[in-house]
This record gives C-alpha cells, sequence and structure tokens, in this order.
C-alpha cells in the first residue's frame, strides 16, 4: 500500500530514481528544453522549481545545496547567474509542459518540459479594470477645468498691467491740481523776465556817462596848467 506518498514510481529503486532525477536536471538547465514522459516531467517540475528558488537565494547555504543535488559545477553556476537574473521577478511557474502525443509502442504520453522565457504579466482584477474605467470617464470633465484655470490666471495678469498702466483717478487729480498750482506761478516769472530787461538796459548808457565824466574829470586833475612850475621855484627863492 502507498498511502501518503508524494513522489511517482518511476522506477524500481530510490536511488535508481534520484540518479535519474539528477541527470534529468542537469539537461534540462544545460539545454531548457527535453523531451521526456508526461509521468517524468511532472516529477522534474517539482525538482525543478526547488532548485531555482534555492538559486534566487542566492547565498552559500544555497549553493551548497544545489550542489548536493547537481554534481556539475558549470550547471550549477549558469543557474546561480543567467538562471537566476531571469527569475528573480518571478514567484513560481518556472516551467513548462506541452503535450506532443503518445510513444509507439507502449503508448506512453510524451511532452516537453522547459524553462519558461516569456516575461510575467499580471492579469487586471475586475475591481481595477474597473477604476481605470471610471477615471476615464471623470477625464473630460477635468480637463475643462483644469484649461479654464490658466485662462483665468492670464486674464488677472492682463488686468493687473492695464491697471498699472493707466493712471489711477486719484493721482490724476493730484497731479492737475500741482500743474494749476504751478502755471501762475509760471507765467508771473515770464511777466517779471521782460520788464526786468528795459531796465538793465536803461541803466547801461547811464552808467557809462558817469564812467566817461569821472574819467575826463581825474585827466584833468592830474595835468597842471603851464605856469606852476615857475610859480613854485619862486616861492621857494623868497
Amino acid at each position: 500500500m502507498r498511502h501518503r506518498k508524494r513522489s511517482r514510481r518511476l522506477v524500481g529503486k530510490w536511488e535508481h530514481r534520484k540518479a535519474l532525477m539528477r541527470n534529468l536536471l542537469v539537461a534540462l538547465f544545460v539545454h531548457e528544453r527535453i523531451r521526456t514522459t508526461e509521468a517524468k516531467a511532472k516529477e522534474l517540475r517539482r525538482w525543478a522549481d526547488k532548485m531555482i528558488t534555492l538559486a534566487k537565494r542566492g547565498d552559500l547555504n544555497a549553493r551548497r545545496q544545489a550542489l548536493s543535488i547537481l554534481p556539475d559545477k558549470a550547471v550549477v553556476r549558469k543557474l546561480f547567474s543567467d538562471i537566476r537574473e531571469r527569475y528573480l521577478d518571478r514567484d513560481s511557474g518556472f516551467t513548462r509542459i506541452v503535450r506532443i502525443g503518445p510513444r509507439r509502442g507502449d503508448a506512453a504520453m510524451m511532452v516537453f518540459i522547459e524553462l519558461v522565457t516569456d516575461k510575467l504579466e499580471h492579469k487586471r482584477s475586475p475591481k481595477k479594470i474597473r477604476e481605470d474605467a471610471e477615471a476615464a470617464s471623470m477625464a473630460p470633465q477635468t480637463q475643462p477645468e483644469a484649461e479654464a484655470a490658466p485662462e483665468e490666471a492670464t486674464a488677472e495678469e492682463a488686468a493687473a498691467q492695464v491697471s498699472e498702466e493707466t493712471p489711477q483717478p486719484e493721482a490724476a487729480a493730484e497731479e492737475a491740481a500741482s500743474a494749476a498750482e504751478e502755471a501762475p506761478a509760471a507765467q508771473e516769472a515770464e511777466a517779471e523776465a521782460p520788464s526786468a530787461q528795459p531796465e538793465a538796459s536803461a541803466t547801461e548808457p547811464e552808467a557809462k556817462a558817469e564812467e566817461a565824466a569821472e574819467a575826463t574829470s581825474g585827466e584833468e586833475s592830474t595835468a597842471e596848467p603851464p605856469g606852476s612850475e615857475s610859480q613854485a621855484e619862486e616861492e621857494k627863492k623868497s
């Protein structure tokens, strides 16, 4: 009775079965696709998944456990480098089994077992699809609002520029009052300027006449009469 026996009875003894699985593992990791019977492929898939899980751990203990099962060090090196990087984002489903038909002779079902090389694509849940559809339906309503906001900002900027360029009423009234106060003062200054010019022109001939009179009086005072020298000598003799 084979109660609670998880493994399949491929051959008679456990040692023979273990050697068979080790050889199939080496062939699978080297060629990445082999042909065998369906029973052997299903048993090999359990071992292959365990080896790839050890490779994803990547520590020294995992490498030693893999070397205890795989006899070839080159295969272990490939398992912990290339194959490990391929399945870092995948948690399970590292192999694929494809049926190719029964074998001639004993009609055993033959299959291809291979390592999966396709990229992992997660199936979208109905809830996620429904949320995306709602977001897409709300997008046209939000776009006009987003477009209206820049238009309002540009209108406010234009109004601010116009208000800066156009003078305010209070400032215009103050400027007009100051201009009205300055206008009479300017008119008085202009009226005084012509009156001052004739006075200056009238005083100029008088000043010239006075200067000429002073010059002539000075010459007369300095010039002595012809007999003054003889009179002075006679006074000294006497």
